[in-house]
């Protein structure tokens, strides 16, 4: 893993139109205003519970799956990958391998999120968090997973340049990583329950739902900024060493965390543990990583600022700090016994997936919009809308979601009756839905500024 200087890019004998990143740009943009659209349902039955006359394909109960499997697999994980397309044969010196194969795995992608939505909707579902969707659409994400692996690996085998760069370690190992755990995870060796018994399915559910965020997400957002932040600020990364050690660090340390969401039930002690250690020992490698690329940006705030894509992504490293202390905290069995169980977690999931890589994910877009499609941006003022719009959206989601957990935590804790706890959330939903009412704005604004700089970009607006 070496340190090319990203002061400049690699653009030798490589054209700028790139079908597949386009692909998946679109992909994420798409299901981004569709995912916000699920989410402000759900929001709204959580403030009123006749909302929309509890209709049976989208009642809370599959609205929510249908919300978080849409944000995590339409929206998030194509605009990393997106990205990835874009630097992939930049950082490797040579075109991507296949861009029938890419443009071909984008439509099957988008296939397979679809078929997930309507099964869910239909009430077709394993019934286990981050691990709903029915058995025929595991398959198909593992093929759409497998598409993706197998255009990155004979890519990298055919490079022109030998020495592979830190944006690279982590999207392969996120792609390869999660192509394994996930058919562990979703048990699809069990087509008829898609899950273990007891004890073990959870500790297997959570290795796996942890890792979702740990090995798929946290890792591609991470190549997004090792690769955005030196490039807008014209700055070599400041230490290749560190980006050794934090990628290592990763892969090793949160890999065992997940079993800390069981902290509460008869598991293995000694697994607990593990989990307890791991979580707290997650300062390390996200410490590595904040301080290499806050150094390598140091003094370059300017820079940042002019380019709306690298501001994206340097939000995402400052929620990147705050999901991980905080998840650290949560670790902890005596934390835990306010925080579990209530929107304290809900809120800690949105600043991870939407506040971290969500944002990392934009940014990425708006980063390689430009060089995909030899333009500007049709409108720069719009992307800086949409940036504060998800900025306060979901700022206002961990204040808000944090202090609903601790009412219902501390009410709990002293054996208040929920019927006591209901009336003193309910405004607090309200103000919830309020500020997801600016996400869902944003993602469609969103969607109109993508679609207008990839198809329809003749005066290019700023």
């Amino acid at each position: 893993m070496g340190e090319p200087n990203l002061s400049t890019e690699v653009t030798e004998k490589l054209p700028s139109s790139n079908p597949t990143a386009k692909a998946f740009t679109l992909t994420s943009a798409l299901w981004f205003a569709a995912a916000t659209s699920f989410g402000m349902i759900g929001a709204g039955y959580l403030i009123a519970p006749d909302f929309l006359a509890n209709i049976e394909y989208i009642h809370f109960g599959r609205v929510r799956p249908m919300h978080i499997n849409a944000v995590l697999f339409g929206f998030v994980t194509p605009g990393l990958l997106a990205a990835a397309f874009y630097y992939f044969p930049r950082l490797l010196r040579t075109e991507l391998f296949s861009h029938k194969l890419g443009v071909f795995s984008a439509i099957f992608w988008n296939i397979t999120v679809a078929a997930g939505m309507i099964g869910i909707s239909l009430g077709y579902t394993q019934g286990r968090e981050y691990a709903e969707l029915p058995w025929p659409v595991d398959i198909m994400v593992v093929i759409s997973f497998s598409l993706v692996v197998l255009n990155i690996l004979l890519t990298i085998r055919k490079r022109e340049e030998r020495v592979l760069y830190v944006s690279i370690w982590y999207t392969t190992a996120a792609i390869i990583l999660t192509s394994v755990t996930y058919c562990l995870g979703n048990v699809i060796w069990k087509p008829d329950t898609g899950a273990l018994v007891g004890i073990p399915d959870a500790i297997l559910l959570w290795f796996y739902g942890h890792n979702i965020f740990g090995l798929l997400l946290t890792p591609m957002g991470l190549g997004v900024a090792y690769y955005v932040l030196p490039i807008a600020t014209r700055s070599p990364l400041w230490s290749h060493s560190l980006s050794l050690i934090g990628f290592w660090s990763l892969i090793i340390v949160y890999t065992h965390i997940g079993t800390h969401h069981l902290l509460q039930v008869p598991v293995p002690t000694w697994l607990k543990t593990i989990s307890i250690v791991d979580s707290v020992a997650m300062v390390i490698p996200v410490m590595i990583v904040l301080i290499n690329l806050w150094y390598t940006i140091k003094g370059k705030l300017g820079e940042i600022h002019a380019d709306i894509g690298a501001k994206f992504v340097l939000t995402g490293t400052i929620y990147y700090f705050f999901v991980n202390i905080q998840g650290s905290m949560m670790a902890l069995p005596h934390v835990q016994r306010i925080t579990h169980f209530n929107n304290w977690v809900v809120g800690h999931a949105h600043i991870g997936v939407l506040g971290f890589a969500g944002i990392m994910a934009l940014g990425g877009l708006y980063f390689i919009l430009p060089r995909i499609t030899g333009k500007p941006l049709y409108s720069k003022f719009l992307a800086d809308v949409q940036y504060w719009l998800v900025l306060i959206g979901v700022t206002g989601f961990a204040v808000v979601l944090t202090i609903v957990g601790l009412i219902q935590g501390n009410s709990w804790y002293n054996g208040e009756a929920l019927y006591r706890t209901l009336p003193m959330i309910q405004p607090y939903y309200i103000l919830r839905a309020s500020l997801g009412a600016f996400i869902m704005l944003g993602a469609y604004i969103g969607l109109y500024n993508i679609i207008r700089s990839l198809y329809f970009n003749r005066g290019a607006a700023t």
